[in-house]
């Protein structure tokens, strides 16, 4: 089979599910995966025949991808932030929206200053809490090599997959299970960051199958009644183990940014922003101690 002809495969049996241009990218990366050819030759080698074994691997990923299962865990890997991570069924798959938030929090952390009144070390502290993937950890040990980084998980089987990711990255990460409900610690943190679960029940009817089906409810999923539980948690750990000056930062629902802000003034922190992400919805909050 040529390549031009499963991808036009690809197209059509994934359109109850992806619209073209999400078939195609789906179908890149697996040809990129299987094939080891890049987007762009797929482009200028459609006639370029593929072997057997090469087509009934993209087949057979054809076929997991019907059901709904993500790309990412049939490859059982993601790209985040230039890097690779391993994933499964126990961790959440890496987000372009959490990619913004590495972002930001390198470009402070970079420039030295995060806010008029302070600087933050050159040696920083830094805790993670909710491990998932290790993306968040990982990349900023990666990206902030001077720093000590620490992270937290209540699942052992996410931490495994996070302390693999860190092996295979060559990054050194402060591992700790642990529940930030109910964690005491007595370590300073100059940052303190966390995506935590802040999709309310409400909203599981808004998503996309292969979310509800594949990844870890543990990690996605709050009360109505109480969507900021985490927030307000880890928001308290923070007026006790953040360094005078200390920035914490935070993934949010983008329904709830107003909320967010009113629950961390009220709590004592200040110079608080709120910034959107590139889809323009209220996405990541920095605070300060």
């Amino acid at each position: 089979m040529k390549i031009g002809e499963l991808a036009a495969h690809y197209i059509l049996e994934l359109e109850p599910m992806y619209d073209s241009n999400e078939a195609k990218v789906l179908f890149s990366i697996a040809a990129e995966k299987v094939l080891a050819i890049s987007s762009g030759k797929l482009i200028m080698q459609k006639d370029l025949d593929i072997s057997f074994v090469g087509t009934q691997k993209l087949l057979s990923i054809l076929n997991d991808l019907q059901i709904g299962k993500p790309i990412q865990h049939i490859l059982a890997e993601a790209h985040f932030y230039g890097l690779v991570f391993n994933v499964n069924e126990n961790v959440l798959i890496p987000r372009p929206e959490t990619e913004e938030l590495i972002e930001w929090i390198i470009s402070v952390c970079s420039t030295r200053s995060s806010v008029k009144s302070s600087a933050l070390p050159k040696k920083l502290s830094i805790l993670d809490i909710g491990t998932g993937s290790g993306c968040i950890p990982v990349t900023l040990k990666k990206y902030l090599p001077d720093a000590m980084v620490s992270t937290l998980d209540i699942s052992p089987e996410a931490i495994a997959v996070a302390k693999q990711n860190a092996r295979q990255i060559g990054v050194e990460i402060n591992f700790t299970e642990a529940d930030i409900l109910n964690f005491k610690s007595e370590e300073k943190f100059d940052i303190i960051v966390s995506n935590p679960p802040y999709i309310r029940d409400l909203e599981k009817s808004d998503m996309h199958n292969n979310v509800l089906v594949y990844e870890p409810h543990l990690a996605l999923f709050v009360s109505d009644e109480n969507p900021l539980l985490f927030y307000k948690a880890i928001a308290d750990f923070a007026k006790t183990n953040l360094k005078p000056n200390g920035q914490l930062f935070f993934e949010i629902n983008e329904h709830l940014g107003r909320e967010t802000i009113e629950m961390l003034t009220d709590k004592g922190f200040v110079n608080l922003e709120l910034r959107q992400d590139m889809q323009g919805k209220d996405r990541m909050v920095r605070a300060e101690w």
